[in-house]
């Protein structure tokens, strides 16, 4: 389980906290959802969670024990909104191998199979890969870190509706057997997929009428 106990974010170049007191747990096989609009702290939320950032105040728990900023990184995958702008390899290959080169080649094509890319070429430029391949790639490249907890920044964002169809399956099955966030401004697009659900507003966390929500 991952917890946030009265977590918060004040940048000293903010007047105000981005984020305060938040409290919430997150369980392995029950996807969650935050949502709210542009600027109200989602993606400030994942860093945090991921690592990437360090809380003003409060603290971020997994099984009960306090998570350092490292720890965070370890346990955490997250998946960028545009995963595009962070992709380092010059060949799908490369982009999945980065840090890992003792990667084995069955273990990279059973995750590619996983997420709908089985047939991709490792000599393919991510760059030239379509938006929901982009997405599924970045997928990809965390599954083979086999993280305990899944970040996904706005998922289906940019994409058509066939292609969310697709990435909305593969949410799910993901989530069965690793903790699971996603944050988002469409949270409608994830009724019937994901039931514990939360907006994101003025530095809060308040259940989202939307989604039925678990305590």
């Amino acid at each position: 389980m991952l917890e946030l106990r009265s977590l918060g974010y004040h940048p000293a170049t903010a007047a105000a906290p981005v984020l305060e007191g938040l409290n919430l747990k997150l369980l392995t096989g029950q996807p969650a959802l935050v949502a709210g609009r542009s600027g109200s702290g989602k993606t400030t939320l994942l860093e945090l969670l991921s690592g990437l950032a360090e809380p003003s105040s409060g603290s971020i728990l997994w099984n009960g024990e306090t998570l350092k900023g490292r720890q965070r990184r370890w346990l955490c995958g997250l998946v960028f909104q545009f995963p595009e702008r962070h992709f380092l390899g010059l060949t799908v290959g490369q982009e999945l191998k980065l840090g890992q080169r003792r990667l084995g080649s069955e273990r990279v094509q059973e995750v590619l199979e996983q997420v709908g890319l089985g047939a991709l070429s490792f000599q393919q430029a991510p760059e030239r890969l379509s938006g929901g391949q982009q997405r599924r790639l970045a997928l990809a490249v965390q599954l083979l870190r086999e993280p305990k907890v899944l970040l996904l920044d706005e998922p289906t964002a940019g994409l058509d509706w066939s292609v969310r169809d697709g990435v909305l399956q593969l949410i799910g099955r993901l989530s069965r057997d690793r903790v699971l966030l996603v944050v988002t401004h469409e949270p409608e697009l994830f009724r019937g997929l994901i039931e514990r659900g939360w907006e994101l507003r003025d530095g809060a966390l308040r259940p989202l009428p939307a989604l039925r929500t678990m305590p």
